[in-house]
This record gives C-alpha cells, sequence and structure tokens, in this order.
C-alpha cells in the first residue's frame, strides 16, 4: 500500500512563490517608486508638514542581510517508526468512530479498513511490540463490533427480511359474486373429498370469483406450488394431533406456505402466530430464533390450537374464525346475538370484518386446491426438501457452517427459517438443519476449530493468485495468525482450492439500546409493534406512558431497541443519533391485517 505524505511546507513555498511572480508581473507593467518623507518628523513637526516634506527615493536594497541567520524549519518534527505508525492508525481509527456515530457507515468502513491496513502493511509485527499489540487487538475488537451493528441495521445480522402475508392483502376486500361460477362450485363441491363441512354461498363465491382474477389466481399458484414442499410434513403432523386434514388450507390462506411471512398485525410464519400466542404454545422467540418460522414446530402448535379451539366451540368455523380473532370475540359475538353458528354471526356483524372474510377465503382456497384443473390453474408442486440435522451444542455462525460444507449461507437459512441471524443460539438442544449428506463432513471438519471460536474463527478457500497476507487482510488478522493457525511457514506458497482456517478476533457483542421512532400505521397493534422491535410490549407502554395496548393511527411510538431496529419500516422509523442516522432497516412489513390475528 502506497501512502502519500502531504508537505504543508511545499504549499506554503508555491503560495510565496506565486505571490513574488505575481508582484514582478504587475510592477513591469506599471512601475511604482517608494517615497519617504525628505525630513524625519520631529517631535514638533506637524501632521500637515511631514505630508509636504520633499519626497527622495530610496537607495538599492541590499540583496542579503547583514545579519543572516540559519533558515529555521516551520514543520512540525516527523515522528517516525512505531509513534508515527500508532498515530496514523489512532487518527484513522478516530475518524471511523465518528462517521460511524454520524451514520455514515460507508465512510466509516474506510476509515477502519485503513486503519487496519496501516498494521497490517507496516512491516511491523503486531504482535512482536505489547504496545502494537494492544492497539491492534482494540482496533480489530473495536471495528467488528460496530461492523455487528451495521450489520444488525442492515446486513447479516439483521433479521431475514420478512414477506407479505397474503392473508393481509385479501382479508379486507369484497368481490362480486358470478352466477355462473356458482353452479360450477356447487358441482365440484359434491365430487371432492373433504373432511371438514364445505359451504358454498355468496361469500364464499365472491373470494373463489377474485382467486380467477390475475392477483388472485398468483396467489393461489404460489401456495399450492409452495405447498408441495411442506404437505406430508402438514400432514403426519395434523394427523398425530387428531384435527382434520383440510386445515392445511388455513396455512395456505394465511401465508402462501412463507415460513417469513409477517403480517401487519406482527403474525408470523406459515401459521401466522402472534408473539404471546406462540409463546403459549411452546414456540420460542429469541433475539436469536423465532420458532414461529419453523414450519413443523409452528405446525404442531397451529394444530393444538385448533383443537383446543374445537374443544371450546364445538364447531370448526368458530375455531377457525376465533384462530383470526381470538376466542374472546368470538365468544362476546356468540352472547350477545344468541348464535353460535359462524354465518349468523357473520350476518348480525358480530365479528369484525377480516374474521368474517377469513373463513370464506379458506373455503374458496380449499374447493380451488381440491379441484385446480376445475378452475383452470395448473401447477408444478415443489418438492420436499430432505436434509441432515445436526445438533451443534453451542453457537456456530452460518458462515462458518456454509465454509466448511461447500454450500451459500442462503441455503441455509432457507432450511433454517427460525434463525433470525447468521448465528445459532447457544443452545444445546437446537437443531440446525444441513443439506442432506453434509452432516459427516461438517462433523469432521468442524473438529479442527476450537468449539469456543466457531462465533469469530472463519474458513477460506484459496483462489489462484492469493497469499497470507492478502487473505489476512480480507479478514483483518495477521499473515502470522494464519500460518500458524494451519501449521504453515510464514512464506509458504498457497494452493488455489486449499481451504484455510481464519483465526478471527471474537468481538464483544454490543447490547446497547437505541431510541428510534416508529409512526403507527393502521391495522397496527401495540403487541404487533412490540414484536417487530423483539421488545415486551409492557416496556413499550410505559416508555410511551400508555394507559392502555390502544394505539391510533399516525402515533409516534419511543421504542429502545437493542443494537438497532431490527423490523422498521425507513419510512416510519429513525434512529434518535446525530443527523437522525441510520435509519432502521426495513423488515418487508405487509399491507393490511387480519384482525388482531391469532389473538
Amino acid at each position: 500500500m502506497t501512502r502519500r505524505l502531504y508537505i504543508p511546507a511545499m504549499g506554503l513555498l508555491l503560495a510565496v512563490t506565486g505571490l513574488a511572480l505575481a508582484g514582478c508581473e504587475d510592477a513591469g507593467k506599471k512601475p511604482v517608486q517608494a517615497r519617504v518623507p525628505a525630513l524625519a518628523p520631529t517631535a514638533g513637526a506637524t501632521a500637515r508638514q511631514v505630508q509636504q516634506a520633499a519626497p527622495a527615493e530610496l537607495a538599492a536594497l541590499p540583496l542579503t542581510s547583514p545579519s543572516r541567520r540559519a533558515l529555521v524549519s516551520l514543520l512540525p518534527a516527523v515522528v517516525g517508526g512505531k509513534d508515527y505508525l500508532i498515530a496514523q492508525v489512532q487518527a484513522k481509527f478516530a475518524s471511523g468512530e465518528q462517521n460511524f456515530k454520524a451514520g455514515h457507515l460507508e465512510a466509516a468502513r474506510r476509515d477502519f479498513d485503513d486503519a487496519v491496513d496501516w498494521m497490517l502493511e507496516s512491516g511491523y509485527d503486531p504482535n512482536g511490540d505489547p504496545k502494537l499489540s494492544e492497539l491492534f487487538r482494540h482496533v480489530v475488537d473495536s471495528v467488528y463490533t460496530y461492523e455487528l451493528q451495521a450489520f444488525r441495521a442492515g446486513d447479516g445480522f439483521s433479521e431475514a427480511p420478512a414477506v407479505p402475508a397474503p392473508i393481509d392483502e385479501v382479508a379486507e376486500m369484497t368481490f362480486p359474486v358470478d352466477p355462473r361460477l356458482k353452479e360450477r362450485a356447487e358441482e365440484a363441491a359434491k365430487s371432492i373429498s373433504h373432511d371438514l363441512p364445505l359451504t358454498v354461498n355468496d361469500e364464499v363465491l365472491s373470494f373463489l370469483n377474485f382467486f380467477q382474477t390475475p392477483r388472485g389466481r398468483a396467489i393461489v399458484e404460489v401456495g399450492l406450488s409452495r405447498a408441495g414442499r411442506y404437505r406430508e410434513m402438514i400432514a403426519r403432523v395434523l394427523r398425530e394431533e387428531g384435527v382434520p386434514q383440510d386445515l392445511i388450507y388455513l396455512a395456505q390462506a394465511e401465508s402462501a406456505f412463507q415460513p417469513l411471512a409477517l403480517s401487519r398485525a406482527g403474525a408470523r410464519g406459515i401459521w401466522q402466530f402472534v408473539a404471546y400466542r406462540g409463546h403459549e404454545y411452546g414456540l420460542a422467540h429469541t433475539w436469536w430464533i423465532d420458532e414461529r418460522q419453523d414450519p413443523e414446530k409452528a405446525t404442531r402448535a397451529a394444530a393444538q390450537h385448533l383443537r383446543d379451539l374445537y374443544g371450546i366451540f364445538g364447531d370448526w368455523y368458530l375455531a377457525m374464525a376465533a384462530y383470526n380473532c381470538g376466542p374472546g370475540n368470538v365468544q362476546k359475538g356468540i352472547e350477545r346475538t344468541g348464535y353460535a353458528d359462524f354465518w349468523e354471526l357473520y350476518k348480525r356483524n358480530a365479528l369484525p370484518r377480516e374474521t368474517k372474510n377469513y373463513v370464506p377465503i379458506i373455503l374458496a382456497l380449499t374447493l380451488i386446491a381440491k379441484d385446480a384443473a376445475h378452475y383452470n390453474i395448473v401447477v408444478e408442486p415443489e418438492k420436499p426438501v430432505p436434509t441432515d440435522v445436526v445438533k451443534p451444542g453451542r453457537a456456530i455462525d452460518l458462515r462458518l457452517v456454509a465454509e466448511t460444507i461447500d454450500v451459500d449461507v442462503e441455503t441455509l437459512r432457507a432450511l433454517n427459517p427460525a434463525l433470525l441471524r447468521l448465528a445459532t443460539p447457544d443452545d444445546p438442544s437446537f437443531e440446525l438443519h444441513l443439506p442432506q449428506g453434509t452432516a459427516g463432513r461438517f462433523s469432521a471438519e468442524i473438529a479442527d476449530i476450537p468449539p469456543d471460536k466457531w462465533v469469530s474463527w472463519r474458513r477460506h478457500r484459496v483462489e489462484a493468485g492469493e497469499t497470507l497476507t492478502s487473505i489476512g487482510k480480507k479478514y483483518r488478522v495477521t499473515a502470522a495468525a494464519i500460518a500458524d493457525a494451519n501449521n504453515l511457514e510464514r512464506n509458504e506458497a498457497l494452493e488455489a482450492g486449499e481451504k484455510l482456517i481464519i483465526p478471527a478476533t471474537q468481538p464483544q457483542m454490543e447490547t446497547k439500546r437505541r431510541l428510534v421512532s416508529y409512526r403507527v400505521r393502521r391495522g397496527d397493534t401495540l403487541g404487533g409493534i412490540a414484536d417487530r422491535f423483539s421488545v415486551n410490549s409492557e416496556d413499550l407502554r410505559k416508555w410511551n406512558r400508555l394507559k392502555s395496548n390502544h394505539v391510533s393511527r399516525g402515533m409516534v411510538l419511543r421504542v429502545y431497541t437493542i443494537g438497532g431496529a431490527p423490523e422498521a419500516s425507513p419510512a416510519r422509523a429513525r434512529s434518535s443519533s446525530a443527523k437522525k442516522k441510520p435509519q432502521a432497516s426495513a423488515a418487508g412489513a405487509a399491507s393490511g391485517a387480519a384482525a388482531a390475528s391469532h389473538n
């Protein structure tokens, strides 16, 4: 790396020279004579006498001064060696910190890179001098920690981006009924097998008509295609829990079988659980994982919840309605009207609008899914993805896992949708899904790295032309450290395709909270907002001095997030740091909400 030293004296010399040249040029164009008074003013001379004194020309000035002195440099003494290196690293690091705190992440990254580059390319061994070693470790640890914060705000350590829950888009709509569709639907319903009652009325037909439109057809096709990936598992779990197989179409309506589906009310996963209801049925939700996004665990929880609701109401339509808006709302509707029948509650407007539409949507999708060709829908179902399951026993970075078994990180995230970050939790019982046939390789190769380094060390496959120095620069570690970790000579040539262990530095995890503001939009709930930011709803009430859980559209809430704002829309959530940057990262929140789903 070439470093440029800027010498202020050169600029001064050029400035002086420029002035002198400019002066000579002007003098040539317009001669000027210097004049002085003929008589020096005496104590009694008046100002007028001085002004009227006869001018006299100056004698030629001497070229050299009689009292000539040696030139004295105005530059500070140049600091050399290790002291100069330390000063440069500290200056770059301080600039990086300043830029980071101001929200200028790219500028901060460049400063931090420069600080580390100075250390790695200086020619000094950072571990050979206590002062350099301490500085190097401080810089690398701090930079790694800042990067973690930046990742949480918008890169690898932020939650995996959510996708809109389809139920949000459909549940608030109304559609006309196509009279030509009614007879066809009634005939089709008679010829298909089902273990839930299939009612064909105008309410169901209106949504059946929507699912024939281009937009509605797209929703159906995506769901039917993805259903192939989970159908066998869902059928098994529903059978084990003793509930109807046709409840699978509830998941189609809710999420189109997208594990990362997120509703505006904060419901997540294939079965769209809100946080407290998921917790009630054993779905863990921490900063690292959200088991509402685990397809099998969420399916079992949903089957148990629906079974419990059927036990309360004795009717599957009422159970599905209660699954959407909560058993309390359904019970109130029954008490208010005296009818324990979904369609009677529908007619009497005893249920939220979204819940009124919820059951007809599920019935319409059931009719289509059971006889797609009859509705001119043809899809190729995705195949189940077989996996190997391992228990790492402690936290491990997904990037290290991917580098160990030579797959991309996105493959691992798709196989483990419950993981919110790029690392597994430090939980001995956690099961990590790997591509089929890779478990043995993973277990054999991960043994080369100490378990306490699984969240910081990495692997690197050497590319043509790479050296230990260039690889060390990429991972911010010395070439000597890589050589030692891999039992290599310091100057040993590397072969393309060779895989190295990279002994990166263990960062200190950032746990400070940061204040962001969030503007409430229609359909938001306090619990849903708390869930988006991974905070407690009771804390959210205290921070905003709310007397109840009610929030109104347009209200601006204060939210204290950990490390960053994992799920705020950038247009609506801003940090209170300098210049209101950086903004909280987008989370793909869906538009529309299906009541207070699963309350």
